[in-house]
């Protein structure tokens, strides 16, 4: 194991069994995640993030491969590499009638602390999630995202070097959204730990991470910095224009790319409810044209002009600057959030 990575996985692959059929859930995943790195997982819903992290955390075991955290396997030595992990579930796992401070000196002992040192651990970690001063009310009568940042605090009582979060922001508002993903930060600059952040949202995993594995099916079919997957689409923008209800002649579509400086391409699909991978807010549109432009920007008066003199009824303009769902457009055919 190179001394620079915290967790490393080897063919790591995961086969249920369905009535008679074999279902491939993890297809063979290789992957290193560096030491002091926020990882992000991202994938759509049933692409696999979940069995991958069970089987790096030593939740379920692998049809085959092998994982190591720290160095040590998680099949042979599963001890030794869970003593390295904190594991914060999507779900909720606390006691509802127990007080903040309850809830955690119960989990703490769970990690053999006793005395003064679990009483200092549990000081600490109300301070980090910023809940001192709620920590003797009952966990029943917090918000969704005070109990999230609970949670949280549970994972961290035994000050872990890999910090692994689940979809930690789903269902919570705004403002404790916002406060967990400063905790994640914080996690890696302030206490040097190791994140891996599984998510469906492209903005999160944009945000956050130092480095983003895309899982699809069960596979990584990309992986690097945020800055190298967005080079695989290169550098243009997407204008994505919704317009109402009307006959678009594809010459207009022409004269988009063949008059205006910088578009490489523009298409028009019809609205569909059925159809997902269509992620504007269509509203009252009856159909999406999607302009390709090395600098969106500059393009867009010349393009509305162009639409203007067509008599294009335009309601919406968006502009995309290149981002992982653009990436994850290119690489299957479908948008993120299908």
């Amino acid at each position: 194991m190179s001394t620079q990575n915290m967790v490393e996985v080897r063919d790591l692959t995961k086969v249920y069994k369905s009535e008679g059929k074999e279902i491939q859930a993890v297809k063979g995943i290789n992957l290193d995640i560096q030491k002091g790195e926020i990882f992000s997982l991202l994938g759509p819903n049933g692409a696999g993030k979940t069995t991958t992290i069970s089987m790096i955390s030593g939740l379920i075991a692998p049809t085959k491969g092998e994982a190591r955290i720290g160095g040590h396997s998680i099949l042979t030595h599963a001890l030794d590499a869970k003593r390295l992990l904190g594991v914060i579930p999507q779900e909720i796992a606390l006691y509802l009638q127990l007080s903040a401070r309850q809830n955690l000196e119960f989990f703490g002992k769970m990690y053999n602390l006793r005395g003064k040192e679990l009483a200092s651990r549990v000081d600490e970690v109300l301070e980090f999630i910023d809940l001192k001063d709620r920590q003797h009310d009952k966990v029943d009568s917090f918000s969704g995202g005070m109990k999230r940042r609970v949670n949280i605090g549970v994972g961290l009582l035994h000050r872990p070097q890999l910090i692994y979060m689940d979809e930690p922001t789903v269902g919570i508002d705004p403002q404790n959204r916002r406060r967990i993903l400063d905790t994640v930060f914080r996690l890696r600059d302030e206490y040097n730990m190791t994140v891996l952040y599984t998510t469906h949202l492209m903005e999160e995993a944009q945000e956050l991470s130092d480095r983003v594995g895309i899982i699809d099916h069960g596979k990584i079919i990309a992986l690097g910095t945020v800055g190298d997957l967005t080079l695989q689409v290169g550098e243009e923008d997407r204008l994505i224009f919704s317009i109402g209800s009307q006959t678009l002649d594809d010459a207009i579509l022409r004269r988009f790319e063949n008059d205006v400086d910088g578009v490489t391409s523009a298409s028009y699909e019809k609205v569909d409810a059925s159809q997902t991978d269509i992620t504007v807010k269509t509203g009252d549109a009856d159909g999406i044209i999607t302009v390709r432009a090395k600098r969106g920007r500059k393009a867009l008066p010349d393009i509305i002009r162009i639409a203007n003199d067509a008599n294009i009824d335009i309601l919406s303009v968006e502009v995309r600057e290149p981002d992982l769902e653009a990436v994850f457009l290119h690489l299957t055919g479908r948008a993120l959030r299908d």
